[in-house]
């Protein structure tokens, strides 16, 4: 039997690693003691960012931008670790007197394959990571992703996931998102299309709307989701029954709907008081000439 052959014999082999496993086994417990005392001080580290993070923004109150550093570093950190173990398992092989060329060609050759078979995987991590890093969605934001609007639940490297006001969850590959489109960013707004009738007077109209929205912003109970008062941008149309008016609210992210139900509310009941009409479309049923009373004969009325 030649050197080749007794080399991947399954007996010498054992034997082999088992002598120097007792000549390398100093090396080979200090290098894991080396990765061991690595991988504490990575996650020390991980762990004093975290923790440092809340006070820093606290004070702007970008309590998402806390929570996107966070995403981050965690992602940092699991990379991080992979490359640790990599290289530790490389330098034990190493250390057993293995050939690790092969190794690392072979795993090479072998991240191409995987490479040209998966594409779209890579895809959706760099996408994904790019929607992380420029910040632009958030988890607790509503967002409308390709068409479909919802709440963003997850951010993860492959996928976000939204839930829609019927609690279905629609989970999109970050590599397939075409637009985004961010309800929640910074600051949100209610747009108001007001119609009220011809008949009315405009500029008393407004006055009444602006009334409402200084009122609205004044109660406490609303201000603090209110960023300023309602804008009458003016008049926007003139439709078939009704005058249109033009109004806006900003408010901080996510309100806009509870501020857009409270405002019509209080709307409605002003333009009541002001016996200001809000039109409504109308339909008269024409029935032609009177109909006359049907007149029913029985068999026995004819014979009587």
């Amino acid at each position: 039997m030649n050197k080749e052959t007794d080399y991947f014999d399954l007996n010498i082999l054992i034997d082999r690693i088992t002598n120097v496993l007792m000549n390398e086994l100093i090396n080979i417990i200090f290098i894991i003691i080396l990765y061991l005392l690595l991988t504490w001080l990575l996650n020390r580290v991980y762990r004093i960012i975290k923790s440092k993070l809340p006070t820093k923004y606290e004070v702007s109150g970008d309590v998402e931008g806390r929570k996107r550093m966070i995403t981050l570093a965690r992602l940092i950190n699991a990379f991080i670790n992979i490359g640790l173990i990599c290289i530790l398992l490389l330098v034990i092989f190493s250390e057993l007197g293995l050939d690790i060329v092969p190794l690392i060609t072979g795993v090479g050759i072998i991240g191409i394959a995987v490479g040209f078979g998966s594409q779209e995987l890579i895809r959706d991590v760099i996408s994904g990571l790019f929607i992380i890093l420029e910040n632009k969605i958030r988890v607790g934001d509503v967002v409308e992703i390709n068409g479909t609007r919802g709440l963003v639940e997850k951010i993860e490297i492959r996928t976000v996931s939204l839930r829609d006001r019927s609690g279905i969850v629609h989970i999109f590959q970050n590599g397939k998102i075409d637009s985004i489109s961010n309800l929640t960013k910074e600051w949100s707004a209610m747009v108001f299309n007001i119609g009220v009738a011809y008949k009315e007077n405009i500029d008393h109209v407004m006055e009444v709307i602006q009334k409402v929205g200084d009122l609205l912003k004044e109660d406490e109970k609303f201000s603090r989701l209110m960023i300023s008062t309602v804008e009458i941008q003016g008049v926007n149309d003139f439709g078939d029954s009704a005058i249109m008016i033009g109004a806006r609210i900003k408010t901080s992210p996510g309100n806009q709907w509870i501020i857009g139900r409270e405002f019509r509310k209080r709307l409605k009941v002003a333009f009541d008081q002001e016996g200001i009409e809000i039109p409504f479309p109308h339909r008269t049923i024409y029935w032609g000439e009177k109909i006359n009373p049907l007149i029913m004969k029985t068999e026995s009325s004819d014979k009587n």
